[in-house]
């Protein structure tokens, strides 16, 4: 066959390409958004945080290069930002695990043959829709969060006995403001619900039939297939803790942004922005490090298999090759009379 032929393309018919043309123009839209509400933001606050940006009395904004100078200000004139990262940094790490594993727990009992299923899927999703922006500020505010009988002290001081007091600090403000870290787990439920439920039932029949418990099921069946999910459950939490109002850096950013001291302003605001999204991207780096997908056992060990034949098909060519060139060379030097033939009767 020729290369010609090989490399001859295949022509698209027109139901293919009307369809082509309908994907797009449904993803038209996000494209649209992705590029006008986020990727040139983007470059803006990127282009903002090289500068000192201030109002004039015209309201024209007056542009000062200075390089660095507004993250060397934020990390050496600022002392309350690399606190509040340090918090941000344990809490996240805490407060991930804790809601990833609460949302799945809420979604395997919700899996099971209980009654009024669908009305208890609606109270664990409800938060999500009631509970955000205005109102969670005020619910926040009026204490709903926390739990009243909770002795948030005494944690502390039990925490306290072994570990350094900021860290017991602020896992004393994740038992007070357990209440409100467990409202954020109901598009979680909803994912791993859905992966659940997608799951052959006669897996668990054949485990069962082989003798397998309900905890060897777990481990076995359901959690190899929502692994997946783990991670981006992981990630999704992340990135709503790290954008939630409830976040203090975010007040800050806020804060700095409409500041009308001569230091801050939009690109101080920005450049703490950067720094921000940087921190964050570094936590879900962490997170992905411990769940992102791993090659299987079995997978490993055909690899090295096929590996290993490779090498073998590789010498036997080597082995083959020599023997031939060896069976010419005794072929060459035969009739140049190098070696003689037996006759059999004594004689050469």
């Amino acid at each position: 066959m020729s290369k010609k032929a090989k490399t001859k393309k295949i022509k698209i018919g027109k139901l293919e390409k009307r369809e082509a043309r309908a994907g797009y123009l449904f993803i038209l839209p996000w494209l649209i958004g992705t590029v006008f509400f986020m990727l040139y933001p983007l470059a803006q606050s990127f282009y903002y945080m090289w500068f000192n940006i201030r109002i004039n009395a015209k309201g024209e904004s007056v542009f000062k290069y200075v390089g660095i100078g507004n993250f060397t200000q934020i990390w050496l004139e600022n002392p309350e930002f690399p606190q509040q990262i340090v918090t941000y940094l344990w809490q996240t790490i805490v407060q991930v695990p804790i809601i990833v594993v609460f949302s799945l727990m809420i979604a395997i009992m919700l899996n099971g043959k209980i009654k009024l299923k669908g009305f208890f899927r609606l109270i664990f999703f409800l938060p999500v829709i009631i509970v955000s922006g205005p109102v969670m500020n005020m619910l926040v505010s009026e204490g709903a969060a926390t739990i009243p009988t909770m002795n948030i002290k005494s944690i502390i001081n039990a925490f306290d006995t072994f570990l350094p007091y900021s860290v017991a600090e602020s896992i004393g403000e994740i038992f007070q403001n357990m209440i409100m870290i467990l409202w954020y787990a109901g598009v979680q439920i909803l994912i791993f619900l859905s992966v659940l439920q997608k799951i052959d039932p006669a897996l668990y029949e054949a485990a069962k039939i082989d003798g397998g418990s309900a905890w060897e099921c777990f481990w076995k069946i359901t959690l190899p297939t929502i692994k997946p999910m783990i991670l981006l459950n992981a990630v999704y939490t992340i990135i709503f803790l790290s954008s939630n109002e409830q976040n203090v850096i975010i007040t800050m950013i806020k804060t700095a942004m409409s500041a009308v001291t001569k230091e801050k302003g939009h690109g101080y605001a920005a450049a703490m922005a950067w720094m921000y999204a940087f921190i964050v991207i570094l936590i879900v780096l962490l997170f992905f490090m411990f769940l992102g997908s791993k090659k299987d056992i079995y997978d490993r060990q055909v690899k090295r298999r096929k590996r290993q034949m490779k090498k073998d098909a590789r010498q036997l060519k080597r082995v083959e090759r020599r023997g031939r060139y060896n069976a010419r060379k005794y072929e060459r030097e035969s009739r140049r009379g190098k070696y003689k033939t037996y006759s059999g009767d004594g004689d050469y």
